[in-house]
């Protein structure tokens, strides 16, 4: 499979980028920086100065709202262009690449897509870059994430933060949430859950119920998935006794390496908003541990190009299916829908996938009618 899909991926939360600091970051194979421009917007650029290759995150600094290499202080604007190069006749017309950004629900999201020719920086590639991440910067974005309400509410307490990161491509992450059988034997689920698969172009739903049994109780939820292209996935899990929405981040480090970054916004109790803190603990305590099973697992599997699925794990082909539109075509594919690049099942019977419409008004109407 391609490296990284095309899409929008969470690079770091708002309150992680201030407004005067350099971050340094690694995402797609490629060492990047990240800083707010005098506007107070953020930029996410290439982190390596294309005058003597300094790293303009380890030294660096924020000045007038430019980034100034700390060797010899050319500095580059949020643009990318360079702005100023000491003891330069003139000021050279170099830049360095970088993304598309949208800044919102407390997260600083950067589109990855094909190479767009007249973005600032310099054509060619470079080593190190992951297959379909070139650094000369990306055409703009043809849709959005849209924002996560929960996200600002104050019905929800503070997020529960949880980075994980496994020697897994990032589609496989993603197939997790339709991975039937997995919820008995990781989530202690009886049976496999019954799904329902909606999909409209970059945007995809999963909705079904789990039932499992938590310090005594049978607990029986509901959960929607939604899915905004391969890199950001909001489930809203519904129940008597708890509500949570998982903000779920999934972003390749490497050719070799993805990471899992999951924001657990839990609502308040209405009639008791004090027992919050006891809610996240009990929270803590039941999802991280599973998690992590998760990703030891991840860690030492292989990807099933041709998986032997059986009736009921209907999913991850509608979900593969579904996914290979953000793979780039290679030359002389086949173009009919499900065409692409991310590989086929055997199974023992079809599945039936519908195809849905308005996927993205139907999240944000649905957190509205939560908060």
């Amino acid at each position: 499979m391609p490296s990284v899909p095309y899409g929008w991926y969470a690079v770091l939360r708002s309150v992680e980028l201030p407004a005067g600091k350099v971050v340094s970051l690694y995402y797609f194979g490629r060492a990047l920086i990240a800083f707010r421009g005098a506007d107070g917007r953020a930029t996410v650029r290439d982190a390596h100065c294309p005058h003597y290759g300094a790293h303009l995150g380890v030294g660096g600094k924020v000045v007038d709202g430019t980034v100034q290499c700390p060797f010899h202080g050319w500095r580059f604007g949020a643009d990318g262009r360079c702005v100023e190069a000491p003891f330069a006749v003139r000021t050279p017309k170099v830049s360095i690449g970088g993304f598309p950004v949208r800044e919102h629900s407390g997260l600083v999201l950067v589109y990855v897509g094909p190479d767009a020719p007249d973005a600032p920086g310099e054509s060619g590639a470079t080593p190190g870059v992951m297959q379909g991440v070139t650094p000369g910067g990306v055409g703009e974005p043809s849709w959005e994430v849209p924002e996560i309400e929960e996200a600002g509410s104050r019905w929800f307490a503070s997020p529960i933060d949880d980075t994980c990161r496994a020697r897994i491509h990032v589609q496989e992450m993603r197939e997790n949430i339709v991975d039937e059988s997995h919820f008995h034997f990781i989530h202690g689920q009886s049976e496999p859950p019954v799904q329902e698969w909606r999909e409209d172009g970059p945007f995809a739903e999963a909705r079904g119920t789990i039932s499992r049994r938590v310090f005594g109780w049978d607990i029986h939820n509901t959960f929607d998935a939604f899915m905004y292209g391969p890199g950001v996935m909001v489930v809203r899990a519904h129940g008597p006794v708890l509500s949570v929405t998982a903000i779920a981040l999934s972003t390749p480090v490497d050719d070799r390496t993805s990471e899992l970054r999951m924001l657990y916004y839990l609502r308040r109790p209405r009639r008791l908003p004090f027992l919050t803190p006891l809610f996240k603990l009990v929270f803590r305590a039941e999802a991280l541990g599973e998690v992590r099973e998760e990703v030891r697992i991840w860690d030492h599997k292989i990807h099933q190009a041709r998986p032997v699925l059986l009736p009921h794990e209907k999913g991850i082909r509608a979900l593969r299916r579904w996914y290979a539109q953000f793979y780039p075509e290679p030359p002389g594919a086949d173009a009919r829908p499900g065409s692409g690049m991310t590989d086929g099942a055997c199974m023992t019977d079809g599945a039936d996938v519908s195809g849905g419409a308005g996927m993205e008004r139907r999240a944000v109407e649905a957190a509205r009618s939560e908060v």
